[in-house]
């Protein structure tokens, strides 16, 4: 006998699988504060069912096999341990700090994630390992002890070591841990090369801090769980399920507890895996569908797609993972119409308490459940296997309410576009999850499990184009079920950065040999024979330039030198293009990390249906009949799941109810059960939802919210292509990039992942290549332009359009503006501070045909390369913005496909709309006056000086004009504003302003107007130079509309944000003789506060909001000649407030390069400090310094022609954000933890 058991939030599950064959399913609620008290429960159930003792039970167990959210709920409800982090002096903030990232960038009112581990268990001890291993500074052991003596009377339970390149030598780890072992013991130690020897610390830090926050409470768990079964006399093999879909023994489990955290989903996708291989299934993508949520995740090949990084709660995991894709729809997911007129449904759930309205425990808000029950999909009297019932009466009340009287429709047809938008959800969700690993889910087989799949199922495989979806026996427990057809395994990793051309295969070779001995060592202990172990090996690679990686098979090691580096190449550009749909065989191949799994199977299970099903009386005319909505409200039958002979077909319509799940199949399902109890469903006639007919396109907010999705999937996918695709850091790990959709008229109808000071002026670049080239405008062709005169920003961002026909009407142009590293002019890097004309500033690109009729124009693109200073980077960022437009226009042809031109057309038409009406109303509830604002910007590099921005805004009922006639002419440096960065940036302003959930999209922009008069520094002619506008005067204009609004709205403003701060350096690397440019993104500024949250920290300035990522230390280093003495947090910063700044940062760098190098800066800030707002206190300003020969000099925010000499110091501190608010009110506990926290000085 074995036992799988998977511990959820609500139940905890239990599957039995006997030597006779088949399995028994038990379902008993969990225990949160001690779950396992829950399991015991459920073993009891299971002895009392077999008749037996709990004692005898667990004497005939072979194996239990158990999945927990134990870590992960801990991470989530922040429960765990009191951590404090060791980690190299002058990176101790890194965790803070969170690579200047924030989840949502529009919303600049959010809550800042709260660190795992406070500052003030933060230590920075004195050593440092450099790219190569080699030990530039000892590890200091006496200080190190005097910190942990301190620590000591801070209560630290669990210690996180992580020092900069201990990936490449752990030495200084490991005397640290010698030390830390003396002073603590008993503590839960966790040392990052062990828990992730890979290069990026950020990664590196948030996955080991990770390890150690929930590492002693999943151990004290299971530490009772072992506990309670000794009690028992049980002293069977327990083994405990991994993230990545394997098994462990509990120490592993306890030491490694974040390879936990995600164990339940993985267990699933196991489970799904195993049913599918039954039946001949090896490609298959698994729907799990909660009352919460939904995890899909691809089964190729019989096995899961492991990814190496996911985020969580807030932080970065960095271990081997099944890949699971999480939307927040599940039976308990909210509707809701918003106010534009849009049906919505989740992420907000009912959860298990109060639930669904049906469930009649206080829940008033409409779920997917309800509609479910109101459409007869659902057994009222006998949900949850007889153990509960259902009240349809209050789905009726809560769907008419919040739904159908809102949109005026009837109850039945609120209910069925609530199930018609959570399956489009679902079914985009597939498509993304499938398409980022070049795959066609189409090709696909479907296994649905978790409690509410079999309701969507059909639907959901029916709008992707699945033609058949399989729903186990054990659908409602298959995570359960999936752990017992685990295997036990380990998986290793080493970052071992070089190119593969240079590789030292023996060097290379003796590292995975070390990891498979490892994984082999390991599984010998557990009994494992030689026989029964499995190894394999792979590495994560990239072009040269590019900063994420691909993972591949390593060819046999057998293989002779250059034969195993050609196979290699070669599995790398096939994978490659399999992802994104083009290669660069001319690019260097890097390799990053090296990976090795071990593994051996656990013994077969045998799921066979033992029952007899030889003969059944079974008729399907004479079952219950009840009435059901599909489509049209018809007597169906219903069936029961144990009822249907093994081998019979049965036609849909029709409901198969079991125990804990009901499966709904429409007229065009067919369902054969096989031997095991499986539902094998097929399905004919797969055309979308969106050719059904129905209610009048473009007035239906089903189907506008059902387009609306998948669009904005579609423009979500051209951003994952660019991100990892492109080569220059300033796209690849900075993400100074956006992706839309217009349609035919120019109007912005979706964005993907965009900077917001890009977005609102890409409808201008799709006017100024319709107004250019007219009819000439052709299936197959492709136009680029930069000239900020003529659609484009500035120069640097290069905009690449594609338009999309069908039947030769131009449909939607998908467009990609992305910031080039460099585009010649005067100085290297795009920012020319010197420049007086556009001509001093770059390659000025009007609206130019790159491809004619799908073919490149190849002689064009080798004269727009021959103009900059890294050609192949230029490129190769090219062919990236060209594959994103590529896959859109695919993508929406699928789509088009579905409707017919008149119908798509007035759907967008009522998009728009619908997110018109929501601005229109939000800004009809602000007070109606003439408000105004006034901003400066430092300088423009010559000789104007506190350059005034100044708005004035009007709202007049619904409307809002912005008028910015009062700001400066134009002035003689760059950072005059074409009207289109103007426009897109006061659009920008308004969306921070703005409820967080409002479309981004040209409705958006309906009820507002900019004014702003030629000649102005807004608005500037030509050929005034413009490069940094898109930062100043951008983030001045916000600036004045936020001050200007102060008064009326102040709940909706922000303090101010920091300001740019910017150098880029060029030179030479005596390492490999190249020439590099480098962008400093690092010492990201404070955010503003505002009313109720203190600023965020190092998100950066308020025109990208937290959309640039700060580069890696460790790449850095690793690639260009620099090295980073500091990168941490700047102490009184951040304005004070009854709200705080968030702070800003301080970074010192060293250049190392061959020669002088030369650098230049192009920011603002040092002399404007941030804002503050209602007694806030401004932030402090920027300061750029270098120091040279032992002499310091404070540069300018705007110069150009700095020479820089080897062993020179470059050292920026950023601003922090504005305060908000009298700081006498100050909560006391606030002030308390500022201090204790060093945020402050005493």
């Amino acid at each position: 006998m074995r036992i799988g058991i998977d511990v959820g939030g609500t139940f905890t599950d239990l599957v039995v699988t006997r030597a006779e064959g088949g399995i028994a399913q038990f379902k008993t609620h969990s225990t949160p504060v001690d779950p396992s008290i829950g399991v015991f429960r459920g073993l009891a159930e299971i002895s009392e069912t077999y008749g037996v003792t709990l004692e005898q039970l667990l004497l005939d167990v072979e194996l239990i096999v158990h999945g927990t959210t134990v870590a992960t709920n801990t991470l989530v409800e922040r429960k765990g341990a009191n951590v404090a982090l060791i980690t190299t002096s002058g990176f101790r903030d890194l965790l803070e700090m969170r690579e200047g990232l924030k989840e949502d960038r529009y919303n600049l009112r959010m809550a800042s994630v709260e660190p795992l581990i406070p500052r003030y268990l933060r230590m920075g001890i004195s050593e440092r390992v450099k790219y190569d291993g080699s030990v530039h500074t000892p590890l200091d052991v006496e200080s190190l002890r005097k910190t942990l003596l301190d620590m000591k009377g801070e209560g630290v339970e669990s210690l996180a070591v992580c020092f900069l390149f201990s990936f490449m030598n752990p030495d200084h780890e490991l005397k640290a841990e010698i030390e830390i072992r003396k002073v603590f013991p008993d503590a839960f130690v966790s040392l990052s090369h062990e828990v992730l020897p890979q290069i990026k610390e950020f990664d590196r830090i948030s996955t080991t801090a990770l390890n150690a926050y929930v590492g002693p409470e999943l151990g004290k768990y299971l530490g009772n769980l072992q506990q309670r079964m000794v009690d028992h006399g049980g002293q069977r093999k327990i083994l405990i399920i991994q993230s990545n879909g394997g098994s462990a023994p509990i120490q592993d489990s306890i030491k490694f507890a974040v390879r936990s955290i995600l164990s339940g989903p993985a267990g699933g996708a196991k489970g799904a895996a195993k049913v599918a291989s039954s039946l001949g299934e090896e490609n298959v993508i698994a729907l799990d569908m909660g009352g919460t949520s939904t995890d899909i995740s691809i089964i190729e090949g019989g096995r899961p797609h492991v990814a190496n990084e996911k985020f969580e709660a807030g932080w970065k995991i960095s271990v081997p993972m099944i890949d699971i894709h999480t939307l927040g729809a599940g039976g308990g997911s909210i509707a809701r119409v918003d106010i534009g007129g849009a049906l919505r449904v989740g992420p907000d759930s009912a959860g298990a308490e109060p639930g669904p309205a049906c469930y009649g425990l206080g829940g008033e808000g409409p779920t997917v459940t309800d509609a479910a029950l109101l459409l007869g999909l659902l057994n009222e009297t006998s949900f949850l296997g007889g153990k509960a019932s259902l009240d349809k009466n209050l789905s009726e009340q809560a769907i008419k309410s919040k739904v159908a009287d809102p949109l005026g429709l009837s109850i039945t047809d609120a209910a069925e576009g609530i199930l018609r938008v959570v399956s489009n959800s679902i079914a985009e969700g597939i498509r993304l999850a499938s398409v980022r690993k070049g795959l066609d889910p189409r090709e696909f087989s479907m296994v649905a499990f978790g409690g509410a799949a079999g309701i969507l199922a059909n639907q959901v495989a029916r709008e992707v184009g699945i033609n058949k979806v399989l729903v186990p026996q054990a659908a409602p427990v298959l995570s359960a079920f999936g752990m017992l057809t685990s295997e036990l395994r380990y998986d290793f990793s080493q970052s071992y950065p070089a190119g593969l051309n240079v590789l030292d295969l023996k060097g290379m070779i003796s590292r995975l040999r070390i990891m498979e001995k490892q994984g082999k060592d390991q599984l010998r202990e557990n009994g494992v024979t030689d026989e029964e172990i499995n190894v394999e090996f792979s590495a994560d690679m990239r072009y040269l330039d590019q900063i994420y990686e691909v993972t591949v098979p390593i060819p046999d090691l057998d293989l002779d030198g250059a034969r195993l580096k050609e196979e290699w190449a070669d599995n790398f550009h096939q994978r490659f293009e399999e992802l994104y749909s083009y290669r660069q065989s001319d690019q260097e191949i890097r390799l990053v990390t090296l990976r090795a799994t071990v593994s051996a199977p656990l013994p077969e299970i045998d799921d066979s249906d033992s029952a007899d099903n030889s003969v059944v009386d079974f008729d399907q005319e004479e079952a219950v009949l009840r009435q059901v909505y599909i489509g049209s409200w018809e007597n169906v039958p219903v069936l029961k799941s144990d009822s249907i002979p093994i081998g019979q077909k049965v036609p849909g319509p029709a409901i198969i109810e079991s125990d804990f799940t009901t499966v709904v199949l429409n007229q065009f399902n067919e369902v054969t059960k096989n031997a095991d109890g499986t539902l094998i469903i097929g399905l004919e006639d797969l055309v979308s939802d969106g050719s059904m007919g129905g209610v009048a396109a473009g007035s239906d907010p089903v189907t506008l919210s059902v387009v609306e999705n998948r669009l904005e999937s579609i423009a979500i996918e051209m951003m994952d292509v660019m991100l990892r695709t492109s080569m220059s850091q300033i796209l690849n790990s900075s993400r100074d990039f956006s992706t839309a959709i217009l349609d035919s008229r120019c109007r912005l109808i979706a964005q993907g992942e965009g900077i917001p000071v890009h977005v609102s002026a890409l409808p201008i670049a799709g006017e100024a290549i319709l107004n250019t080239f007219g009819e000439d405008i052709h299936p197959g062709d492709m136009f680029a332009l930069n000239d900020p005169y003529n659609g484009g920003s500035h120069l640097p961002d290069i905009t690449v359009i594609k338009p999309v026909f069908k039947n030769g009407e131009l449909l939607f142009l998908t467009i990609n503006r992305a910031h080039h590293s460099d585009v010649g002019g005067a100085t290297h890097g795009g920012y020319n501070p010197s420049a007086t004309e556009i001509f001093h500033e770059g390659l000025r690109i009007p609206p130019l045909r790159i491809h004619d009729k799908g073919q490149p124009r190849d002689d064009l693109l080798a004269m727009l390369s021959a103009n900059v200073r890294l050609p192949e980077n230029f490129l190769g960022d090219l062919n990236a913005q060209i594959g994103s437009v590529s896959t859109a226009e695919r993508r929406i042809l699928e789509l088009v496909d579905h409707y017919d031109v008149g119908a798509l057309s007035a759907i967008i038409d009522g998009i728009l709309s619908a997110t018109e009406r929501q601005v229109r109303q939000f800004i009809s509830d602000w007070p109606d006056g003439v408000f105004k604002g006034e901003s400066h910007v430092d300088d423009d590099g010559f000789d104007s000086k506190m350059i005034p921005i100044r708005a004035e805004v009007t709202i007049k009922g619904d409307t809002m004009e912005i008028d910015l006639s009062g700001s400066s002419p134009q002035v003689t440096g760059f950072i005059n504003s074409a009207y289109a960065n103007t426009r897109s940036i006061a659009h920008a302003a308004i969306m921070y302003l703005a409820p967080y959930d409002v479309a981004k999209n040209e409705g958006s922009m309906g009820p507002l107007t900019v004014i702003a008069p030629r000649g102005l520094i807004v608005n500037a002619n030509p050929p005034a130079p413009v490069c940094m506008s898109t930062n100043h005067c951008a983030e001045e204009i916000i600036e004045a509309v936020f001050k200007a609004l102060a008064n009326a709205v102040p709940a909706a403003v922000n303090a101010g944000f920091s300001r740019r701060l910017r150098y880029a350096i060029t030179g030479t690397d005596p390492r490999t003789g190249r020439y590099f440019i480098w962008h400093f993104f690092m010492a990201r500024g404070g955010g503003g506060a505002s009313s109720g949250n203190d600023g965020w920290t190092c998100v950066g300035e308020v025109n990208v909001a937290g959309g640039i990522r700060s580069p890696s230390v460790e790449v850095t280093e690793e690639r260009f000649p620099l090295f980073v003495v500091n990168h941490e947090l700047r102490p009184d910063s951040a304005g004070e407030g009854q709200w705080r700044g968030g702070l800003g940062a301080e970074c010192e760098i060293i250049y190392e390069g061959e020669g002088e190098a030369l650098m230049n800066t192009a920011g603002d800030g040092v002399v404007v400090p941030p804002f503050g707002l209602f007694g806030g206190s401004p932030g402090l300003p920027h300061r750029y310094s270098l120091v040279s020969k032992g002499e310091e000099r404070v540069l300018g925010s705007k110069e150009t022609g700095i020479p820089v000499s080897p062993g020179d110091h470059i050292i920026a501190l950023s601003s922090g954000g504005g305060g908000y608010g009298d700081p006498k009110k100050r909560d006391e506990n606030s002030l308390i933890w500022d201090d204790k926290n060093g945020y402050v000085s005493s």
